[in-house]
């Protein structure tokens, strides 16, 4: 036998082989006219192949045969050409569906998060905010009683408790549901969370803004404030900074909060990994379709910037990627940060 029969049983016996795996895995494509098509052509490469190996040994096989079975081989693989482009453009649609379903379930999460907040901050200020005004008057109409020193002491105490309370109440429902935010817009309520947070701590926090008094969607306002909120927790329990500073604009129909600290830093990929609440920062951006853009490195502080679009303006992108320890990254999704997860363990 001549090694050239030889390579051609070799080769019908591997397209029969395929051709045999391709079927028993028809189920499992739910019978796709791609799938049977493969299979098909699979069975007329092998046919093909059979009637050369037929005339290799003597047998007379005629060239109309030949023929049809090239042109039907070359019509299948065709056809499976054509299948492909529409598998991968359905792949493509399927795939533009999942994320503007995530998206919207992930915006419906924070809304309900957001109305939950609400709700329990007006049950805290109107349940029991009410009953703590009422026991400080009652404790007050007993300061004109008659009595001894250490009565006296003990309303005393009574009543600076119920003050604190009444304070940790109004701190407590606020910090649920900013009404400074609500009421005023934006700018007014950073600026208000920025100097409550700056009379409690030594270190200077430094705001500007170019926004007035413009009112954006609720839902976009909200989640600005919430990323400022984090980022500012964040440098203040993690980073071991001497200084905050921020700014917030709006600019061709963008909204851009750029924030920074001169802490400690880290090495992005570490970040990714520990999360320290940059994962909620961004899963909230991304509810809005916007970007976030991270800058740190070990001794050199933290800057985050932040892009929304507010009218429907495209957000161009900003930053570069494959420099973990230095100069933006924009954040990771999901599927890119298991594949990176499954990097580093290697």
């Amino acid at each position: 036998m001549r090694a050239v029969e030889i390579l051609m049983i070799v080769s019908i016996v591997m397209q029969i082989g395929a051709m045999i795996i391709a079927i028993f895995l028809v189920n499992k494509t739910k019978y796709m006219a791609l799938w049977i098509f493969c299979i098909i052509s699979l069975a007329l490469l092998s046919l093909e192949r059979y009637f050369q190996l037929k005339e290799f040994a003597g047998y007379d096989v005629s060239d109309m045969v030949f023929a049809w079975v090239g042109i039907v081989v070359s019509l299948s693989f065709s056809i499976c050409v054509l299948c492909a482009r529409f598998l991968v453009a359905h792949v493509d649609y399927v795939t533009n569906q999942r994320r503007i379903l995530e998206q919207r379930l992930l915006t419906a999460v924070l809304r309900t998060e957001e109305r939950s907040r609400a709700s329990f901050s007006r049950e805290l200020h109107d349940g029991l905010g009410p009953l703590l005004s009422s026991a400080k008057m009652s404790l007050s109409a007993l300061h004109h009683a008659d009595l001894n020193d250490r009565d006296r002491e003990m309303l005393k105490n009574s009543t600076a408790v119920i003050d604190e309370a009444i304070r940790s109440l109004r701190e407590i429902s606020n910090n649920l549901s900013p009404h400074v935010l609500n009421s005023f817009g934006l700018a007014r309520g950073v600026k208000n969370f920025v100097d409550k947070v700056g009379a409690m701590h030594p270190i200077p926090i430094s705001f500007s803004t170019t926004l007035g008094a413009e009112r954006y969607d609720s839902n976009i306002e909200v989640i600005i404030y919430r990323v400022v909120c984090e980022l500012i927790n964040n440098s203040l329990k993690h980073a071991e900074c001497s200084e905050i500073s921020l700014s917030l604009r709006e600019d061709s129909g963008l909204l851009i909060l750029d924030y920074r600290d001169n802490g400690k830093g880290f090495i992005l990929r570490d970040v990714e990994e520990r999360g320290m609440g940059l994962s909620n920062i961004r899963s909230r951006v991304s509810s809005l379709n916007g970007k976030v853009y991270l800058q740190s490195r070990p001794g050199d502080g933290v800057r985050v910037k932040v892009r929304v679009s507010v009218n429907g303006a495209e957000i161009p992108h900003d930053g570069r990627r494959g420099d973990e320890e230095s100069g933006f990254m924009e954040p990771i999704n999901e599927k890119q940060k298991g594949r990176k997860q499954r990097r580093n363990g290697r």
